[in-house]
């Protein structure tokens, strides 16, 4: 059973999405905005080794800015608070942050293993880099020194994080789901089972840090509140599936590659291997929005700083292995103008 209603498809009468100028050459891994206000810089991580930075003008055009190397493909990347600074994590197991100012690349920090994920951490003391890693821990990093400041050990391999202060969480494999009150950051606060039976994917964190959504590699979305009093509030719903010849009962089951909050309204986005993207309300329930069918696997989503701007990678995800790995797939950022209607809450019924 569906928990969500339907939305509104996209109409045939809606400007075409723009396509991001000079692409990677790889399959894409991660977006990222910056969150300053005189422009919209966005970072994209490859299996390229590449992280790029585009600048996008309010009419979807965009062109190249600036470019770093690491030795191995990219897997995650991240902003400081005022845009300043870009970090990216990576299979070489370094971290490195490239500062916008001087168009210098450093490294950062380094793991035992691959960087599956970073995230800024701004704190009332200052700012830290939070990566995580395949080498099971978590680990923060005060730019000013070349040792982490404190290391957290995971119960196994790090595949997502997010963080919306005070609240980290983090997707392990074996389902673990380990959540940290960055208040007390060197202590797992709470240590979940997924709800979901399958591989998690990507965890989320809700803007207003009451929660996170959780999505796994069988299609399905988890709403999980972080305290016990908003238990009942907890819920899970099937998405990415496609019915096949025609029959309800045969479906093909697709992983959920990203999940991203809108900022403004609390709303968020779903993106799957099966090239489809929507928009949902968790609050009412609802399915905001459809988007066309892709030529290929979303393999990640980020809104701009104000929310007007959604961009989505289209590119192979290697969930079927190097097999999986045809010419014919793109290598592409799309920039879609977000409207009100598409994102914001429904009224509840």
């Amino acid at each position: 059973m569906s928990f969500f209603g339907s939305g509104a498809a996209a109409s045939a009468t809606e400007p075409k999405d723009a396509e991001l100028v000079d692409p990677p050459s790889d399959s894409i891994s991660s977006l990222a905005f910056s969150p300053a206000q005189q422009s919209d810089y966005l970072a994209v991580g490859s299996w390229d080794n590449n992280v790029r930075i585009y600048e996008i003008n309010n009419q979807g055009q965009s062109q190249g800015k600036a470019a770093y190397q690491h030795d191995a493909p990219v897997l995650d990347v991240c902003w400081n608070k005022d845009g300043s600074k870009l970090f990216s994590g990576s299979v070489d197991k370094a971290a490195k942050m490239f500062d916008l100012g001087t168009g210098q690349s450093v490294q950062v920090g380094v793991h035992d293993a691959p960087i599956r994920c970073v995230r800024w951490v701004e704190a009332p003391t200052g700012g830290i880099l939070a990566t995580g890693s395949w080498d099971k821990t978590v680990k923060y990093w005060d730019l000013r020194s070349p040792n982490p400041i404190a290391t957290v050990t995971m119960p196994e391999r790090v595949y997502a994080m997010d963080i919306q202060y005070p609240l980290l969480v983090v997707g392990t494999a074996e389902r673990h789901i380990p959540i940290i009150n960055l208040n007390n950051p060197t202590t797992i606060f709470k240590n979940l089972t997924s709800p979901l039976k399958w591989q998690t994917r990507v965890v989320a964190c809700f803007p207003n840090a009451s929660g996170f959504a959780v999505g796994s590699i069988e299609g399905r979305v988890a709403i999980q509140y972080v305290e016990d009093k908003d238990a009942s509030s907890n819920f899970s719903f099937k998405c990415h599936r496609q019915e096949q010849n025609g029959a309800k009962d045969q479906q093909a089951v697709y992983a959920v590659n990203a999940i991203t909050f809108h900022q403004g309204y609390g709303t968020f986005s779903t993106a799957g291997a099966d090239g489809t993207i929507n928009f949902w309300d968790k609050d009412s329930k609802t399915r905001l929005k459809t988007f066309p069918k892709q030529a290929g696997p979303i393999t990640a989503t980020a809104f701009s700083k104000t929310g007007t701007i959604f961009a989505y990678a289209i590119s192979y995800d290697w969930s079927k292995g190097y097999t999986g790995m045809v010419p014919t797939l793109p290598n592409k950022v799309m920039l879609h103008a977000v409207k009100d209607d598409d994102i914001k809450k429904k009224t509840k019924r």
